[in-house]
């Protein structure tokens, strides 16, 4: 028998007095604000887990008996009004007092474009790590009032729903959001009109709708193709993210890039910073070119207005991160704005191809030409970077090439434990303002009694095995397993009686982060887990990339080895790995396992989330943690060459990690010296607690951002871009002529180098140099000093400019140095010759240098 099957959704009607529940419905700071979070919490607990904790949902489908409850209660109603006041405050706040002497919110803004948003589970705009960092990145803009809008686009589907089946494979669906469901409305320009433009793709104009979300202070604008008048293929182009294969992904990094830029334009937006969070929103490059062509300028001079105020960050330091497309689809879909640019096909295919021939276009490669301000995500992520992209500036040694870093972060208010919170609320509530400063979070975690601390944790931990209890349950009952084994899979987290270490792994299963390397011994691990003793239990989550079978298989093997009896029960591998999911395990796990290969983890932040809230890293010295590690706030694996294979890394690190486990972190975990608790384990906790929260938030990285590059950006622009680009005429033209010049400079040291000096004794220097037509003052000769390591590696410790001088009876430019060096006994210096100008943003961006 078939029928139809009506839905019907009965709405309550919400007093004027709860009006602003609406409005904080429609604002993402909901996402970060615990209080406003707690009112629909406190209205009706069930539903808000029900409806995947949405507030526009939940004010839809909430009973009228339960609004009616909370209006009479004047509890809620003065936590209500409490919520409203501090949000009216925050949005009201001024700009951060560092920043307001240098930026000016009603002149400048700066515009960040990623693909990709992770800000709540409620807006699934998001697939993992990069989505997050940009989310939280947006969180600390607001915090700090920042002048700054994100662009993105908006997904009908977001990234998939995971479930594994019986076996462990992983299974993947998706289901399509109604935009009513989201806290998005149109976005309007200044006559209160909807934005929507046309976008020229081959032979059609797809026409585009922009949207608009309130992050805190913060406006999100996405992009959205999915609307009348365009056709069904057309429409999908935002339909889901990361979907279809190389010919989706050109039409999304178009809309992203291009369209991102003609949104802002719509609106009358006029950045003057631009950030290309990785290579997907590269295309930016190519339509701000394209504005100032229009302008009347040649297309290098164009690239220099452009590049001027850009940054772009690479977040990835595997080469299949990184999005590269073949040159005949480029040419295919961007035919029409090569020619608008002037450019041959060599020329344009030369922009994402460094290859005399160009075959592939590579996105990082566009950004790295319209930019001036590059970096990577954490110390070791930047060196890593600047080797891989050595080819953009041959000539210059990886440690001084322009790429730099700046290292992730994590938005404190997002992801620190409500527990927690409250606690720092009752100590001292203008906590929030000292987010970067380590005295003052050394003092305050101090301060907390030892059981008092252990006692929050054990408590945060309850919740989260609670909330994996029953994660689990439903996993094997729809995967029809056995009551019984349900039982023995949840017999230790079910414990109330006895205490265990829990060590924590969740984040994407991807071949180099390494999920196995617990799992290379077995039978050690099988003792290790199954001590009575000193039980301890891994929680392992993620999702692998739908199109990554060898990530997919790294699930399947955990699953069955979860399964063995030995280790059923004292391994769970948790299905639905999600922001949600994300916030209960960063906060009840004692320890936080990560095992990336060498130098493959750019930066990694789920450690941080940990961190900040107590729990103890266990990672490879790799990302981030090669520089959060401190010998007391957790353990580090020391890493192995990259001259090693990967099967002796992965037997020794592997070692090494059990060792670890084995003879540090579980005796110290129930060394219970002061009766119920390890006060060896606090010491060490509170020092993670300490160390990471304020050097690893993104309220740092975000005041890193603005004053290494922002701002750097916003003077670069100024200087450049002033006088309808008159600098930016000049500086593509010097650029011309070095490039044609440079490969003839030659140079001679005319004097006789000394081989000892008597202190006091001054070191004269004369070097001539064929400069090839160029001018005396395009060229910059450098003596550094320094010493020898005792890897024979030169070590600088200081260098001077050589004064240009008169020309020699052969015409060559002289350039002399006098000086009395200022180190006493052995060293050694050196000379080479550079290009420069003074509009140059970093000394060495052209990638020519000289040395004698």
């Amino acid at each position: 028998m078939t029928c139809t099957l009506y839905t019907l959704e009965v709405q309550p009607t919400i007093p004027a007095e709860l009006q602003c529940l609406q409005q904080f419905s429609n604002n993402l700071a909901y996402s970060w604000s615990r209080k406003i979070r707690g009112l629909f919490f406190r209205m009706d607990a069930d539903l808000w887990a029900a409806c995947g904790h949405n507030p526009k949902v939940f004010l839809r489908r909430v009973s009228q008996e339960r609004v009616n409850e909370a209006f009479a209660d004047p509890s809620y109603m003065f936590d209500l009004e409490e919520a409203r006041t501090q949000t009216r405050r925050y949005l009201a706040d001024p700009m951060d007092p560092q920043l307001a002497s240098q930026l000016d919110p009603d002149k400048d803004l700066i515009a960040y474009f990623c693909a990709e948003y992770g800000f709540h589970e409620s807006f699934p705009i998001y697939s993992g790590g990069l989505g997050i960092l940009a989310g939280d990145h947006c969180k600390a803009a607001s915090d700090l009032g920042l002048p700054f809008v994100a662009v993105g686009l908006l997904y009908r589907v977001g990234y998939f729903n995971q479930t594994f089946d019986k076996d462990g494979h992983q299974i993947e669906t998706s289901l399509p959001v109604d935009f009513a469901d989201l806290p998005v409305e149109p976005a309007r320009n200044a006559l209160g009109e909807e934005v929507s433009f046309a976008l020229d793709y081959p032979g059609r104009k797809v026409h585009v709708k922009v949207w608009q979300a309130m992050v805190g202070r913060v406006r999100l604008f996405l992009l959205d193709t999915d609307i009348e008048g365009n056709s069904a293929e057309d429409r999908k182009i935002t339909y889901q993210l990361y979907a279809g294969g190389r010919d989706m992904r050109i039409q999304q990094e178009i809309l992203l890039g291009i369209g991102g830029v003609r949104a802002l334009r719509a609106l009358d937006l006029q950045p003057n910073v631009w950030h290309m969070n990785e290579g997907h929103a590269s295309f930016i490059v190519l339509e701000r070119c394209r504005e100032w062509v229009a302008q009347g300028m040649s297309f290098q001079e164009a690239l220099e207005c452009t590049a001027a105020n850009a940054v772009f960050t690479t977040h990835t330091p595997v080469p299949a991160g990184h999005d590269v497309f073949d040159v005949g689809l480029v040419e295919y879909y961007l035919a029409d704005m090569r020619k608008t640019l002037g450019l041959s096909y060599g020329e344009f295919m030369g922009l994402g191809d460094l290859a005399p021939t160009p075959a592939n276009f590579n996105m990082t490669t566009l950004a790295l030409h319209g930019s001036r301000l590059h970096n990577g995500v954490s110390k070791i992520h930047g060196e890593v970077a600047a080797r891989m992209e050595q080819a953009h500036w041959p000539e210059i040694e990886a440690k001084e090439n322009p790429m730099a870093h700046v290292t992730n972060g994590v938005h404190v208010g997002t992801w620190l434990a409500r527990e927690w919170a409250n606690f720092f609320d009752q100590r001292q509530r203008d906590w929030h303002e000292h987010l970067c400063d380590r005295g003052f979070w050394e003092s305050m975690v101090e301060q907390i009694p030892g059981l008092r601390y252990w006692s929050v944790h054990q408590s945060l931990k309850r919740e989260m095995f609670d909330d994996v209890a029953a994660r689990i349950t439903k996993q094997y009952r729809r995967t029809g397993r056995s009551e019984t084994t349900l039982h023995k899979a949840l017999s230790m987290i079910n414990q109330s009686e006895q205490d265990m270490l829990v060590v924590g792994f969740a984040r994407r299963f991807a071949t180099y982060k390494r999920a196995l390397l617990v799992f290379n011994d077995l039978d050690a691990l099988a003792k290790l887990v199954n001590d009575p003793q000193r039980p301890v239990v891994f929680i392992f989550a993620g999702k692998a990339h739908p199109a990554d079978e060898p990530g997919q298989e790294l699930i399947r093997r955990i699953w069955e080895i979860s399964q063995r009896p030995e280790f059923l029960g004292k391994i769970l591998l948790v299905e639905g790995y999600d922001m949600e999911l994300a916030r209960k395990l960063v906060t009840g796990v004692d320890v936080w396992l990560n095992t990336p290969e060498y130098p493959l983890e750019a930066s990694g932040t789920s450690g941080q989330k940990a961190g900040l809230n107590g729990a103890l890293n266990l990672s490879v010295l790799d990302g981030w943690w090669g520089e959060g590690f401190e010998g007391n706030n957790g353990w580090g694996i020391v890493p192995h060459g990259e001259q090693y294979s990967a099967d002796y890394r992965n037997a020794q690190e592997s070692r090494d990690l059990i060792e670890t486990l084995t003879h540090d972190v579980i005796p110290l975990y129930f060394a219970r010296d002061r009766g119920s608790y390890s006060s060896g384990w606090v010491r060490r906790s509170k020092a993670s607690m300490a160390s990471i929260l304020p050097r690893f938030n993104s309220e740092r990285q975000v005041l890193d951002y603005t004053h290494e590059f922002y701002i750097k950006a916003l003077l670069n622009g100024r200087k450049l871009n002033s006088d309808h680009g008159a600098l930016a005429r000049e500086l593509a033209d010097w650029k011309a002529r070095v490039r044609a010049q440079w490969r003839k400079v030659t140079a001679e040291r005319l004097d006789v180098p000394p081989t000892h000096l008597t202190s006091g004794q001054a070191l004269e220097i004369c070097v001539a140099v064929n400069i090839n037509g160029l001018s005396a003052a395009d060229v910059h000769v450098e003596c550094q000093f320094g010493v020898l390591d005792s890897n024979g590696q030169f070590e600088l410790r200081a260098h001077y400019l050589c004064a240009a001088a008169e020309r020699d009876a052969q015409g060559r430019q002289l350039y002399v140095l006098r000086l009395e060096p200022n180190m006493a006994g052995l060293q050694s210096y050196r000379l080479r010759l550079a290009p420069w100008h003074p509009a140059l943003t970093h000394p060495y961006e052209m990638g020519f240098m000289l040395w004698l």
